[in-house]
């Protein structure tokens, strides 16, 4: 009998050390929240506005609504007389919501093009044979990106040519100086 209120025992014991262990999280939250500057929570809730708008306005709801709007405004414009106002209503609205897109658009491209970059450098990383050197390729300038370019072509032109895998091959074991 001593076994089975002992292990009745534990679980109490066990939830007291999670909700310890959330206490002490949840207070540690808070100082860090505290901490933070104004730049870093605008920044962060404009992250998550604008990872939200991106799924929201991506959908085929949105396009619907879009198109139904331009439908009324289109229905609208024998009541108006086609007026210059009428078509003012339609030109203002679209380019301030163009504007605004743009910058949503911005925000999330950046940042998923940003995870992208990660997760290939970790990839790159973690292949042995793999060259280090093109893990920092959006740091390259244009004319060191076309040189990069052109070694790539001339593998690819070498591997069709020989059949062969050229996939751990040195880039100076395959460009020869042209005679």
């Amino acid at each position: 009998m001593a076994n089975i209120f002992h292990a009745r025992a534990l679980p109490v014991l066990r939830e007291n050390r999670v909700t310890l262990v959330n206490h002490t999280q949840t207070e540690k939250l808070k100082e860090h929240q505290q901490e933070r500057d104004i730049f870093c929570v605008v920044r962060d809730a404009f992250r998550v506005f604008a990872r939200h708008s991106a799924v929201l306005l991506g959908s085929a709801w949105a396009f619907a609504g879009a198109v139904l709007v331009i439908l009324v405004w289109l229905l609208t414009g024998p009541t108006f007389h086609f007026s210059d106002t009428w078509q003012l209503i339609i030109n203002t609205a679209t380019t301030i919501i163009t504007f605004l897109m743009v910058f949503l658009i911005q925000n999330t491209q950046n940042r998923d093009a940003k995870a992208t970059q990660l997760k290939l450098d970790e990839v790159i990383r973690a292949l042995k044979m793999a060259r280090n050197e093109l893990v920092d390729l959006e740091d390259l300038s244009d004319e060191e990106l076309k040189k990069l370019e052109e070694q790539f072509r001339q593998l690819r032109a070498k591997a069709e040519r020989d059949g062969k895998n050229l996939r751990h091959v040195e880039p100076s074991e395959i460009f020869e100086p042209r005679s």
